[in-house]
């Protein structure tokens, strides 16, 4: 069960940012009691290498987490790890050095991913008198302007002395006050795996900040992209054994089923099935205005996203180069796949001499490739941009196939919920056509169905009834049916005398899976398009006739052998069985003699028609 208390419902987590040496890592440990520097050689050399971990309860009651990150530029790609599930910055300058290049990096790092809230915190006021303290911070006020956290507030500290502590305990109060927390998010969890290691008896463990959803005690998980499988077997957060761990907190999940040595920081956990690894990605991207260069098409960089690092290559859709603080829309084909969700905040490197260079965010998970310069694609980016689900259900079946609800679901990255009302939505707007179920399609009996098994809408529209509910495009609908129509047509046209073209058959020309094609044709019966009989389907103005053609032989035969009185053997309408046999002969090229001869088979009595049919 989920912990309601204020605590849990108000939970952040907060990355550090800054050059090296600032007192990023000492400040952590004087604020929390926990030395976020993990390893022996950091200690040993003073210097964070990787990420580290702290945590602490406000004045407020609120419970945050901490995480530090390296500030020396060789692990810019540590630091990168971190800083993508936080809800605001603690940017580090120190008094007596002012901004340096990893301070300006660290802050364009967090304007990509979209950090609006956070504090400039000056360290090692002590070491500096209060005139050049204004100084540095009117010069740190000057590189903030137009990003991010242009308006963060600004509190002067010292760890060794204590100086501005409890202000900057208040001033981040202050700043969460106005910070959405995502704990009561209730979408799908995920947790980018920044750490993975084992515990002596208990197995695999990996860390990370869960998103979209909670996890729970006894959760079957799937590592993606590698496809592993494993159950929840214990949850901490702050070292608390917890039931459920909540979004926007860091977690540590115990696992069993697999093994830590096939666990690795940008892995993904997810629920089973929910998450698909992708190799192609639609974004949008703004290059850093102090960027060294123009970015070009195909251009090969290095994408962060979330704990994922990744090469990759830049597909330009509008243009040939990218200029230093420009934006525009990309498609980037990684060298391996890796798990991510629309709308996760990206960052691209260029790999030498290593330097970030833009970032944006994921528009499209899922997308074909893009031929350049295509007005379409962009507007249907722009679309997808302004996030209205409608658009986002209607750009997962751009196909044009039918898909089932589950994989639409998938496709899209919606929610349950706001994909339903999306659906009633298109459907309103007759934009989506949601396929009819129908039982026992084989008991359908001439041109009605029987009314214990009809044909019915899965439409109240709630997730329970869209489970195995199929749903297509109008277009793609509009399409298929017209598909169907012509398949028919010509099959009537070849075969005149038949009920209709066999189930099975009309499936295979479609190109329909097997399960597809009962919902398709419940629906076409439905609009009057088609009709069935028994295990055939056919156009509802269709019936059994020779063409002209086989009339005007059996009229022809019938004047050249008088054979009324003849004919007379085989039925009530001798006119009707002889065209019948013509028919039949005439698809088989059987001379006039063999079909006379076939007449008089069996004593004179005729075969009939239906034998001929077989025997073809």
């Amino acid at each position: 069960m989920i912990r309601s208390s204020l605590i849990f419902a108000l939970m952040y987590v907060i990355g550090t940012a800054g050059h090296v040496d600032h007192g990023k890592s000492t400040l952590v440990k004087t604020l929390t009691g926990i030395d976020p520097d993990r390893w022996e050689e950091e200690r040993r050399r003073e210097m964070t290498i990787d990420l580290g971990f702290a945590w602490l309860t406000l004045p407020s009651g609120r419970s945050i987490s901490i995480i530090d990150v390296p500030g020396h530029e060789r692990f810019i790609k540590n630091m990168l790890a971190g800083v993508g599930g936080i809800d605001a910055a603690l940017l580090i300058v120190a008094a007596d050095e002012s901004v340096m290049p990893q301070t300006e990096e660290h802050l364009a790092i967090l304007d990509l991913l979209g950090v609006e809230h956070g504090l400039v915190v000056l360290t090692k006021a002590d070491l500096v008198d209060e005139e050049w303290l204004a100084l540095v911070g009117d010069e740190v006020r000057e590189r903030l302007a137009g990003t991010s956290l242009a308006n963060a507030p600004q509190v002067a500290v010292s760890a060794r002395t204590g100086q501005g502590l409890d202000r900057l305990l208040a001033a981040l109060d202050e700043q969460l006050d106005h910070t959405p927390s995502r704990t009561q998010a209730h979408g799908q969890p995920r947790l980018p795996i920044d750490r993975s290691f084992t515990v002596g008896g208990f197995g695999a463990v990996v860390t990370g900040t869960l998103l979209d959803g909670p996890l729970k005690l006894g959760d079957e998980v799937e590592i993606v992209p590698k496809g592993l499988h494993a159950r929840v077997r214990g949850l901490q957060t702050h070292q608390r054994k917890e039931d459920a761990a909540l979004p926007g907190t860091r977690v540590a999940v115990n696992l069993a089923g697999v093994s830590h040595h096939d666990l690795a920081r940008g892995d993904m956990l997810a629920l089973p099935g929910r998450l698909r690894p992708t190799d192609l990605l639609d974004a949008q991207l703004r290059l850093v205005r102090a960027g060294p260069r123009p970015l070009r098409q195909n251009d090969r960089l290095d994408l962060f996203v979330g704990a994922a690092e990744t090469p990759c290559r830049v597909t330009l859709l509008e243009r040939d180069e990218l200029l230093p603080g420009e934006t525009g829309w990309v498609q980037l084909r990684l060298d391996r796949p890796i798990a991510v969700a629309r709308g996760d905040r990206y960052i691209l490197r260029q790999p030498s001499p290593s330097q970030t260079i833009g970032g944006g965010r994921v528009i499209d998970t899922d997308p074909m490739r893009h031929r350049r310069f295509r007005l379409e694609v962009t507007a249907a980016l722009d679309a997808l941009a302004r996030g209205q689900p409608a658009d986002l259900l209607l750009r997962a079946l751009e196909s044009g196939q039918p898909q089932q609800w589950t994989d639409l679901l998938k496709a899209s990255g919606l929610p349950e919920s706001l994909a339903v009302d999306a659906l009633t939505e298109l459907i309103g707007e007759e934009k989506v056509v949601v396929l009819a179920k129908a039982h026992k399609l084989t008991s359908w009996q001439g041109d009605k169905v029987m009314e214990s098994e009809a044909a019915t809408h899965p439409l109240t529209l709630s997730a329970p009834h869209l489970v195995t509910g199929w749903v297509i495009s109008s277009k793609g609908w509009v399409a298929l049916a017209e598909k169907l129509a012509t398949a028919l047509r010509g099959y009537h046209r070849r075969y005149p005398l038949r009920m209709g073209m066999p189930r099975e058959e009309l499936r295979s020309r479609l190109r329909l899976a097997g399960e597809v094609i009962e919902p398709v044709l419940a629906t076409a019966v439905e609009q009057g398009l088609v009709a069935i009989h028994e295990a055939s389907v056919r156009l509802p103005e269709h019936a059994p006739a020779p063409t002209p053609e086989q009339e005007r032989i059996a009229r022809r035969l019938l004047g050249e052998f008088g054979a009324a009185s003849k004919l007379a053997r085989l039925g009530a309408s001798p006119l009707r069985n002889f065209a019948i046999i013509l028919a039949a002969a005439a698809n088989t090229r059987w001379r006039c003699s063999s079909i006379w001869t076939s007449v008089r088979l069996r004593g004179g009595r005729g075969m009939p028609a239906c034998c001929i049919e077989q025997r073809r």
